[in-house]
This record gives C-alpha cells, structure tokens and sequence, in this order.
C-alpha cells in the first residue's frame, strides 16, 4: 500500500452497491478499498486498527445492525466510522454520534460527499451530510440545549409501539392510564424527530427492538 493512502472497508449487506462504493473509492488517488464485509459480524472479524483507516458502514443489515457494529468499533480509536445511510432523521444522527460514528453521509447525495467524508474523518475530523436539516449547526449542542433527554418510559413505550402494541395493551402492561401512555409516545417521537409511525419502525430498527422476542 502506498504511504499516505486512506484504507477503507466497505460493510453492505447489498453487493451491487460494495461493487460501485468499491469503483467510486479505488479511482482516486489517495485512497483504497483493503477490505468488504456484507454484515457486521464479519466486519468486526476482519477489521483490526493496524489495517483499517475509515469504515463505511450502512445502516440497516442483517443480524447486526450498522449501529451496533459502529459500537463495537468505537473501541477501535485508530479506525473512523462513516454512517451511510438513506434516513435523514435526528433519531439516527443522535443514535450514531452516541455509538462513535465520525461521518454521516446520504446515500442519495452526490459520490463527491462520500469522498470528502472520507478525506475528513480519515485526517480526524467529523463530517455531517449538508442535505440533513440543521446540519450547519452543531446538533448535539442545539438538542441538549432546547430538548430534555428521552427517559426509560418514553423509550418503553415506544419500544412496544414498534412492536405493535395498542395504547390500551400498553397501559395495561405498564399499569398507567391510555392518556399517559399516549403523553410518553408524543414526547419521545417530539424528543427524537420522530414524524410518523413509519420513522417509529426505522428507529426499532436501529435500536434493534424487533429482534427481541
């Protein structure tokens, strides 16, 4: 490997899209794809710091999710994690941050974000996509100073939302009121720039709720 060179390993469970990040990341210069995975586990298998500069990681995958492999990963202080994803909402860039992530890039932003993602968390900067809402405006710092912190009911609540459960089930299996639990889901998705339930589901997913049973 030439001195100098980023080395980069590419974590998606789809192999097409491996194949063009791999096409995009090999043609420039200073940097170079040393290694793939198509699930988290396997990632954490072949990824050691003495080899690995950046990892580019997707979101949602099979087993282990992007988030969870991020967390694993952040133990790892010579390898930066780049987040790439489709989902723009706050929940995700929050959950990610939190898990160690250095980068957060859309995948429908042009090949030239990616790339000078890479470049900027290689060299131990942070990158935010400048397509995310408020992104010029550190969000850490606006959230903490403008929402208080989601608490363990909220996120309970919210839990058993994504996994189908009706008010009425929740506040029996909570043992509060209908109206309480309905006050604990509008605050969480209000907290976490929840919009819908759709964005409800996305949020399990990276939180890994459905695959509990």
């Amino acid at each position: 490997m030439t001195p100098g060179v980023i080395r980069i390993f590419l974590v998606d469970d789809h192999e097409m899209v491996r194949d063009g990040l791999r096409l995009l990341v090999n043609s420039q210069p200073d940097m170079r794809v040393v290694g793939e995975a198509g699930d988290g586990r396997t990632a954490l298998q072949r990824i050691t710091p003495d080899s690995v500069d950046v990892a580019v990681l997707d979101l949602t995958m099979p087993g282990m999710s992007g988030l969870s492999t991020a967390q694993a990963l952040k133990g790892m202080e010579q390898v930066s994690v780049i987040a790439l994803t489709r989902h723009d909402d706050d929940a995700y860039v929050q959950e990610l941050t939190a898990a160690g992530a250095a980068g957060f890039v859309l995948k429908q932003s042009p090949s030239a974000e990616l790339l000078s993602a890479i470049r900027i968390v290689a060299s131990g900067g942070r990158h935010l996509d400048p397509r995310l809402p408020g992104s010029n405006e550190p969000r850490d710092s606006r959230r903490r100073a403008t929402t208080p912190p989601v608490t363990q009911r909220e996120l309970e609540v919210l839990r058993l939302t994504a996994l189908g459960h009706s008010n009425k089930e929740m506040a029996s299996q909570l043992n509060i009121s209908i109206k309480t639990v309905e006050v604990h889901k509008a605050n969480a998705m209000r907290k976490l720039g929840l919009r819908g339930r759709s964005d409800v589901v996305r949020y399990a997913v990276i939180k890994e709720w459905l695959h509990e049973t």
